[in-house]
Order: C-alpha cells, then structure tokens, then sequence
C-alpha cells in the first residue's frame, strides 16, 4: 500500500470517528434551540408585554450562559489526560466543579443585574418592571448550567456524546412540557407568564445537570456529586487559566456582534430584519464547527501525550475539512433552496427577496467562523487557548471599530463581508498558532 494511501485512509478514520462524536452533539444543540422557540411561543400568546420582557432578559442570560460553558470547556483536555485514572480524574472534577460554582456565580450576579442593565441600555421602563421575578430563576438556572458544563464536557471528552444528546432530550421535552402549563396556565393553574417560562427553563438546566451528573457517576464509577470537595487551588486556577481565555473569545464575540445589529439597525428596519435572519441562520449552521470542535478536542490531547504531533495536526486538518464541507452543504443547501427556506423566517414579502440576496455572504461567514473555530478548539487540545482569545480580540476588535462608517458607507452587504473577513482572519491566525505551537 502506496504512502499515499496510508494517509488517506488515516484521514477517513479520523474524519469518521469526528462525525460520530460531533452528530449527536449537533443534535442536542438544535433539540435545545427548539425548546427555546416553544418558550418565546408561549409568551408570544401570553401577551406583548410578556414576550418583550423575556427578550431582554434573554439577551443577557444567553451571552452569560454561553461564556460560561466556553469556561468549562476548559477542562477537557485535562479529562483526557487522566481518563483511565480514576482517581485522580475524581479529583480534576471536584476541582472543576469549584471552577463551575465560581464562573457560574459570578455570571448568575449579571443576570441578576438585568434591570440595571437594561435601564443603561435605554430599556422602557414597563418592560423593565414586566420582568418579575425572571431574573433570579434564570441566576439560578446559569449556576445550574455551569454545573452541567463541567459534566458535559467530560462526557463528550470519554466519547459519550450521545449520553449527553439523550440528556438534552429529557430536559427539552420537560421545556416544552412546562412551558405552556406555566406560561399560559390551563384548568387549575394559574398563568404565570415570564415567571412560568423562568421556572421552566431552570427546571430544565437541574433536569439537564443531573442526568449529566449521574451518567458520569455510572460511566466512570465515581461518587462525584454537585458537592466537589475539598479544592486544590493550583489546580483550579489551571484550569482556569485554559478555560478563561475560551469564556473571553465567546465574550469578545457576542459583544461584538451585538455592535454590528447596531450598526444594522442603523440603516432602516428591513436592513435590520435582513440582519436579524441572516444572523439566525448563521447560527444554526455554526453549532456543527462547534460540536466539529469539541470531537477534535480529546484526539489532540491524546496525539500530544503519545508523542504524535503529526496526529494531533491530522486531527485538527481533518476537523476543519470536515466542517468546511458539512457548514458548505448546509450553506449551498440555504442557497439553493431559499426561495423555500426563507418565509419560514419572515412572511413580508418586501423582505425575502433582500434576504435571498445575503444568502450567499451568509455561506462566506459561517464557513470561515467554522474554520477558526475547529483551529481554536485545536489549540484548546494543546492547552494553549491565550493565542485563540487575542486572535479573536485583535481581529473583531477591528470589526467593532469599523461596523458603523462600514455599515454606513456600504450599506449591509460591507457590514457582512467585513465580518466574514474578520472570520477569515482569525481562521488563519489561529491556524498559524496552532501549526507553530504543535511544532514544539
């Protein structure tokens, strides 16, 4: 068998075994974003007042939630390393599980602070009293998260991805459940509104944490429980110092893409709807690199300590082809069949033509934010995540500088091509980071 041959057939056994572990983790994350979308349902029934609300308390709860679990990935490659360790392992989770309550309390003391922070950002008042009690059960349900973090990624790390599917399942179906019995309040019950929907969703994040919590303790026999033990420091703050730096990228991002529907907002409410749906479709598509990113993650770590470098850079290659050409299926699947896809998204019929016309810069964007995230879940393989937080940093703080004299000057197709550029930057940065930090 020719040289040639060898590798390709090392590249389709990479590639397949990342496909196997990034699909079920793939498809947890579009079972959440249904649970998501029945609530914001609900409350739409419930009343204007109530839907406003909740989406103000959601665009802060969502950032937090999502910068916290970027913190405790974090510990994923530590979990490699001391998989067939058990005890030891049981004490990197108790450390982990310190990380979790401390990332998790201090994003549960922002959510708390949505009320002020929705009175700096110009919020209406009413709205602002419409929140209830909201904001607390979604503190709670964040540390709740943070907990379910910690496990989720030692479970995705020991290749049990489709435990944690099966997990998020669960905890959907009781989203759903609650949601409409809550909010709404048929027979008997009363109707609760964004208070109900709160309940709902922290029912589900301590639904979703202890199913995740007890399938680690049967898999790896532990008696690892939400109490984590007595903590070693050096060891949570080494944790940290991987995990930090990955909770700042999601941050640096989320803010930035906060400024750039600013800056679209700017240009006129059909740009800014344009926008708003391009955005959404993006995301959608993006949650493979990440789930892509996470399957990679554990192959680098061990190619690492086995000495293998040129494993750990297949992997991290293979990975970003895969996700290339997964997000472009998905992409040109958008493109092709727009005229379809489009009015599930928006029934003005001024709209869908401009928003067919993004389509294809919503390919460029998703395909390079898919490549610079698999090379910035390489170098969380390496432990050397610093790199990918100031690649991310240098690259959309530039973005955050030029979106509005952008926006203003090209309208929202420059706004779109700056940021699949500031994408594309960071894809080869991060690539570059990562070939020179393997070579060492």
């Amino acid at each position: 068998m020719s040289g040639d041959t060898v590798t390709e057939a090392r590249h389709l056994r990479v590639a397949a075994r990342i496909v196997k572990s990034a699909l079920p983790l793939y498809v947890n994350t579009l079972i959440a974003s249904v649970g998501a979308l029945v609530n914001t349902a609900t409350l739409g029934r419930h009343g204007t007042a109530s839907l406003a609300a909740f989406v103000v308390a959601v665009a802060v709860y969502g950032p937090v939630v999502t910068t916290v679990t970027g913190a405790m990935r974090g510990m994923m490659p530590y979990v490699s390393e001391h998989e067939n360790d058990l005890p030891r392992l049981g004490k990197l989770l108790g450390n982990g599980l310190w990380l979790g309550y401390t990332v998790g309390g201090a994003g549960a003391v922002v959510v708390l602070s949505t009320s002020q922070i929705g009175r700096v950002t110009g919020v209406a008042e009413p709205v602002l009293r419409g929140l209830g009690a909201l904001p607390v059960l979604l503190a709670l349900a964040v540390v709740a998260q943070s907990v379910g973090a910690a496990a989720s990624s030692t479970l995705v790390t020991l290749g049990r991805g489709g435990t944690v599917m099966r997990a998020g399942l669960i905890s959907t179906a009781v989203t759903v459940g609650l949601s409409g019995s809550l909010v709404l309040g048929p027979g008997p019950l009363p109707a609760l509104g964004v208070t109900g929907a709160g309940a709902a969703m922290l029912a589900s994040s301590v639904v979703y944490t202890a199913q995740t919590q007890l399938a680690l303790r049967r898999i790896t026999g532990l008696r690892r429980t939400i109490l984590p033990g007595r903590p070693d420091r050096r060891e949570i703050v080494l944790l940290a110092r991987t995990g930090i730096p990955m909770a700042g990228t999601v941050l640096v991002k989320f803010t930035v893409l906060a400024v750039l529907t600013i800056a679209a907002a700017r240009l006129g409410t059909q740009q800014a709807g344009v926008h708003g749906v391009a955005e959404a479709l993006v995301n959608l598509i993006y949650t493979i690199a990440v789930s892509i990113g996470q399957a990679v993650v554990p192959m680098v770590d061990r190619s690492v300590r086995a000495a293998d470098l040129d494993g750990a850079r297949r992997a991290v290659r293979t990975g970003a082809v895969v996700a290339f050409l997964w997000v472009g299926v998905l992409g040109s699947a958008a493109v092709i069949l727009g005229r379809w896809i489009v009015p599930l998204f928006s029934s003005d019929a001024a709209l869908q033509p401009r928003i067919e016309a993004m389509l294809p810069l919503v390919v460029f964007v998703v395909v390079t934010d898919a490549l610079q995230a698999v090379f910035g879940f390489g170098l969380l393989g390496l432990r050397r995540t610093y790199p990918g937080f100031v690649s991310t940093a240098v690259f959309f703080g530039l973005l955050c500088l030029v979106a509005v004299p952008v926006a203003d000057a090209g309208g929202l197709t420059a706004l779109w091509c700056a940021l699949g550029i500031a994408n594309l930057a960071q894809a080869l940065s991060k690539g570059f980071f990562f070939h020179r930090a393997s070579r060492s």
